[in-house]
């Protein structure tokens, strides 16, 4: 019987990236030039939505934007990106908006400031997943209040939809919450704060992703940046090396991985193979500027997939 793809549901932020170039990060009271200034739709639940539906998933948004200007632009990044964005509302007051450094190397510095993101209740969320109708994944982060993200999730598992939780930016999650979840998808600081445990090497990220899965989640992976990701499933666990391109900035990359890793397990993907997509969607990201700009298609990770075979 032909496999068909499960519809993925994403509940989670959309914010307006500001992203500021500079050579390096200034330190306490310092102050530095920058050399660019960008604009971009941004917030990892729009980032994740985008990501899986440029990957071929059928992808249904829902969260809220602000009355303002830049909301009206979020809601058309989505639309324009295939991304069913029915269910995001229109809240009174501000988009989201993220202040974003980025250094010569690549990396980054983020504060994120909340908007109308703050204002998705475990009702809106509740209410909003029940008009929705079938799906079969929930994809959740950490930039919306946490009660709203665990009352999606409860009813995601009620309905027997695939939960897959990325904790991010790095918080520690309710015994419950990690039993619901299918998946947990956390890079290694995430992963400490959640355990406790060191997690700097793929011994310890490792032993990390056994103790959240002993804990009651299916499978967990722990992303390590250029070192891939290692991961615990059912007793078993692995690593997935990283795909080498060079680093322009990796705002994206993990939002890249999560939505890259959903649209798979949509497909009907098993864990080793959804996991090298969601490798070369993240490496992919990396390699290009800004948040949604960075995403990439699905041929693009077809093709790179290809060259590493």
């Amino acid at each position: 019987m032909k496999h068909v793809p499960a519809p993925i549901v994403v509940v989670g932020s959309l914010n307006i990236d500001l992203v500021f170039g500079v050579e390096r990060f200034p330190e306490p009271g310092e102050t530095v030039s920058g050399h660019s200034l960008e604009r971009h739709a941004g917030g990892k639940g729009l980032n994740q939505a985008v990501a899986a539906a440029r990957l071929g998933a059928e992808v249904r948004m829902l969260g809220a934007v602000g009355d303002d200007a830049n909301g009206v632009w979020l809601r058309d990044v989505l639309e324009t990106s295939g991304v069913d964005a029915t269910h995001v509302v229109t809240a009174s007051g501000p988009s989201g908006t993220a202040l974003i450094e980025v250094d010569r190397n690549g990396d980054n510095r983020i504060v994120v400031i909340p908007g109308a993101n703050g204002l998705v209740t475990p009702e809106m969320a509740s209410t909003g997943l029940s008009d929705i109708g079938d799906f079969g994944i929930l994809l959740v982060q950490g930039e919306l209040d946490w009660e709203a993200v665990t009352a999606s999730v409860r009813i995601a598992h009620e309905r027997g939809a695939t939960v897959i939780v990325n904790p991010a930016p790095a918080h520690r999650l309710d015994p419950e919450l990690i039993r619901l979840a299918d998946v947990i998808i956390a890079n290694q600081h995430e992963a400490a704060l959640l355990t406790g445990m060191e997690t700097e090497s793929s011994v310890d990220a490792t032993e990390a992703a056994l103790w959240l899965t002993d804990a009651g989640c299916g499978t967990v992976i722990i992303t390590r940046g250029p070192k891939g990701c290692v991961w615990s499933s059912d007793g078993n666990t692995g690593s997935v090396p990283t795909f080498r391109v060079q680093q322009v900035d990796s705002t994206a990359a993990g939002d890249a991985f999560c939505g890259g890793l959903a649209a798979a397990l949509a497909d009907g993907l098993e864990i080793f193979e959804a996991l090298r997509w969601a490798s070369a969607a993240g490496a992919l990201s990396a390699s290009k500027a800004g948040a949604v700009p960075s995403l990439p298609q699905k041929q693009e990770v077809e093709a790179l997939l290809e060259e590493n075979a």
